[in-house]
């Protein structure tokens, strides 16, 4: 069991070596949403199992796209997720797990990427973990403290305007949003406590 957690840590440090590389300086704000988001990976982790590490990559890499000399498409789910492919050879899960964080096949739509976001990294069929990557991105501000699916939402309407590319695609996939996190929240509260 010992090589497993070995396995997702030294996994979770190079994320955060990539992540921190490509933000921390050109995008400080980024940066701290993107520590916050693992942090919340970290914090749910108990209802991953063996797919804790792979969580804790993706929440750490899903905003990379974002880094100023990776902005190929200025979509950063499709520019991250090639970044990770193309530089790395990174594991095809955590690729397609960046590529589709939070929805983006709908914000893909609204951009005109659908097709090419689904061909090149089809979504990945483990719900539960998509849920939770859901889960930690909307439940982090972009200064990385927690907060509220709605009130997140609400607060990249507010920052985008409702009537941006981002602003439409976020409310399209709010409804969506809100039940990944209720049913990560679920599965948290279903678990035994001890102590």
């Amino acid at each position: 069991m010992g090589t497993n957690h070995d396995m997702d840590d030294w996994f979770g440090e190079w994320a955060m070596e990539v992540a921190a590389t490509e933000l921390s300086s050109p995008l400080p704000r980024r940066w701290a949403h993107t520590q916050g988001v693992a942090e919340r990976a970290v914090e749910v982790r108990e209802v991953l199992g063996a797919d804790a590490g792979l969580l804790l990559a993706a929440a750490t890499l899903h905003d990379v796209g974002y880094a100023p000399r990776l902005a190929a498409t200025g979509f950063h789910p499709l520019d991250g997720a090639r970044f990770l492919r193309d530089e790395y050879g990174a594991d095809m899960r955590l690729v397609r797990l960046v590529a589709n964080h939070s929805f983006a096949l709908l914000e893909a739509e609204e951009r005109g990427l659908r097709e090419e976001l689904a061909t090149e990294f089809p979504l990945l069929e483990q719900p539960l973990l998509v849920d939770a990557l859901v889960y930690c991105d909307m439940t982090t501000t972009p200064d990385g403290d927690r907060t509220t699916a709605p009130d997140r939402v609400a607060e990249i309407v507010g920052r985008y305007g409702a009537d941006s590319v981002v602003g439409r695609f976020i409310r399209r996939a709010a409804p969506e949003i809100f039940l990944s996190v209720e049913r990560i929240e679920a599965a948290l509260a279903a678990q035994p406590r001890y102590g």
